[in-house]
């Protein structure tokens, strides 16, 4: 399964914000953010709705849910 599960560093980027303002909007250590912006690993849901409120986006630009799917469903379809 491929780990970028999150866009968060893309998002960053576009609203011209940086990991170290995001740590600090969210009270997190910097590697912490840094971590989730490599994906190596994910936050919580919680901190996701945070994120997201506060670049002022909707969870689904977060995430790609899209990607994932389509992979599932291709793997679905190679078992039929």
């Amino acid at each position: 399964m491929d780990k970028d599960i999150n866009r968060i560093k893309v998002v960053l980027a576009d609203k011209k914000r940086t990991n170290k303002w995001l740590a600090e909007q969210l009270g997190k250590d910097p590697a912490t953010v840094s971590k989730w912006c490599t994906n190596s690993c994910q936050p919580t849901l919680e901190t996701m709705m945070k994120i997201a409120k506060l670049l002022d986006v909707e969870m689904n630009d977060l995430v790609r849910f899209k990607e994932l799917g389509d992979k599932k469903s291709n793997k679905t379809n190679k078992l039929m």
